[in-house]
Parts: C-alpha cells; structure tokens; sequence
C-alpha cells in the first residue's frame, strides 16, 4: 500500500470502532478476528432479523464479520447443522476469507462442535458460548468475573469430551518397585 498524502482522511475500522478524521496507516490498528456466521433456517423466525442479531452480539464480542452462511432445512444435520454440500461451501468460505472463526446461530451440541472443528479446521462458537464471552468481556467485579467464568465452565464441560484424550489414561505419580506400594503388600 501507499502512503496517502497530506490531508487525505481515511475510514478504517481500528479495534475501537471506525476513526475517521485522520490519517491512519496499516499499522496503527490491530486486526479484528474475522468471524463467519452461519444458521439453518428452519422458518421457525425471521431468519434475516436473527442474523444481524448474531453479527451485532459477534461485532460485540470483538470479531468483524467476513461474511453470512445460511441454508434453509427443516431441521439442523444431527452431526454438523448444515448438509454436506453447504458445509462444503463453509469450507471453502473459510478458507478464501481467512477466516479465524465460525459461529453459529444456534445451540450447537457437543458432537458437532468437534465435527464442524475438524471439517472447518477452525474454532467454531455457537450463539450461547458468544454471549457468555461478550459476558466475561464486561464482568467487572470480581464476583461478577467468578460468575460468568462459573458459567462458561459448566457450559463448556459437556462439549470437552474426547478433548485430551491422551489425558484420560494418565495414571498417578509414584512409578513401579516397592516404593510404590502401600499396606503389607
């Protein structure tokens, strides 16, 4: 890029907001994270309405929005929301658009968080799990910051599983021998 001349304003979103009135360079701001917001629209509510909802609650949380996935469906796929031709295109969206997450409009259960992951090859956070970050952002007493870290944890605990699993067969300390053992053995 050049450097614009003398007088030239520029808008750039910068991680505060937008500035505009002077002259920013590349390396006066940071890089939002660019997020993806996806949905299946079940025609339950008004599909459009809920997503600017969840690009506001992302902008909120600290993310820019690199763009909008939708698919209409009668339900969401039990293991990754979106049918296999829409997740194709999820992918390839991640991909072309760098994109450093993907977040959902809707509950995501624990299975599909780990397949969306493992397709997506990015974090993938669904509607609640950005609330309660947006939560933990503005806590500001320290119960306040205990309580919300309380609740991120018992929502998180159930979509943990099979994370780690090198941990789960991890015995105690104290290794073999006599030293080992305990009682008249």
């Amino acid at each position: 890029r050049h450097n614009p001349g003398p007088g030239t304003t520029l808008s750039r979103r910068a991680a505060g907001g937008v500035q505009k009135g002077s002259v920013m360079y590349e390396n006066d701001f940071q890089r939002l994270p660019a997020a993806i917001l996806a949905g299946v629209d079940t025609g339950e509510y008004d599909m459009d309405a809920s997503m600017e909802e969840l690009r506001e609650l992302a902008s909120s949380a600290g993310y820019e929005t690199a763009g909008i996935l939708t698919q209409r469906r009668e339900e969401p796929d039990a293991a990754t929301c979106l049918g296999a031709g829409r997740l194709e295109e999820l992918r390839e969206f991640v991909r072309s658009a760098a994109a450093d997450a993907v977040i959902f409009d809707h509950e995501l259960s624990p299975l599909q968080i780990r397949n969306l992951e493992e397709m997506l090859d990015c974090p993938v956070i669904d509607r609640t799990m950005l609330i309660l970050d947006i939560f933990a952002q503005r806590a500001v007493s320290a119960e306040g910051k205990l309580q919300v870290e309380l609740a991120r944890l018992r929502y998180q605990l159930p979509r943990l599983a099979g994370r780690g699993v090198q941990l789960s067969r991890q015995g105690g300390g104290g290794g073999g021998g006599a030293g080992g053992r305990r009682g008249a053995g």
